[in-house]
């Protein structure tokens, strides 16, 4: 039996994803039901943390705040948990290591991003796709 694609998906996309739908949804539909999503402890703390920055800065009223909330938990309640050991310094932002930390670990073929930072990336020493939601849906 051949194993099923695997996946992480950068935060942005989720928030995308929950609080405008359109493509990155469509993205995020496609990972969910084709691919395995993974995740390390260090996204699953950006997940959680962004939603109440955009809330606390005014970005998002409450009721966005409380869709953004039920929509990643539900979204990361099937998601597998990787612990990366190996710290990898490739992206021009640290902060976006952790993705790529967690797909290395979890032997990920695909990262789902709208960063730039991270979708300019030309070589890794490991096999990953890249993708903007837009060519993720194209795959």
């Amino acid at each position: 039996m051949q194993r099923k694609n695997r996946s992480v998906i950068d935060t942005g996309i989720l928030i995308s994803a929950f609080a405008f739908g359109g493509v990155p949804q469509q993205a995020l539909l496609k990972a969910h039901s084709e691919t395995d999503i993974y995740v390390s402890f260090e996204i699953l703390n950006e997940y959680k943390k962004v939603p109440h920055q955009l809330f606390l800065s005014g970005k998002i009223n409450r009721v966005q705040f409380q869709a953004l909330v039920s929509g990643i938990a539900s979204f990361v309640v099937n998601a597998k948990t990787v612990t990366p050991i190996e710290t990898l310094n490739i992206c021009r932002d640290s902060g976006d290591n952790m993705f790529l930390e967690c797909c290395k670990k979890a032997g990920a073929d695909f990262l789902i991003t709208g960063d730039r930072d991270l979708l300019e990336i030309k070589s890794l020493s490991f096999d990953l796709k890249i993708l903007t939601p837009r060519q993720f849906l194209k795959e």
